[in-house]
């Protein structure tokens, strides 16, 4: 499956609201860390990891989190991981 990269920032946005509901995210530049921008502490980055590994249907490693801390980032990584 191909995720291209506004339906993979749709489900970054979609996955950080489920985990933090009441995250603004307009305000959110793409490569603003989330866990600064929504003070999201070490639960809830873990939470936004597990539940866009389910909406996405990929698996993401421990390994590869560091490149999930950011819109951009996050997107670029589902898209590369669906390409």
């Amino acid at each position: 499956m191909n995720i291209n990269r506004t339906d993979a920032l749709d489900m970054v946005r979609a996955s950080i609201s489920r985990v933090v509901p009441d995250a603004d995210l307009t305000a959110l530049g793409p490569d603003d860390a989330f866990r600064d921008a929504l003070e999201m502490d070490s639960l809830d980055f873990l939470s936004f990891v597990e539940v866009l590994s389910e909406r996405s249907g990929v698996r993401i490693e421990d390994e590869d989190t560091p490149r999930l801390t950011t819109l951009s980032g996050s997107a670029d990584f589902l898209v590369a991981r669906t390409d």
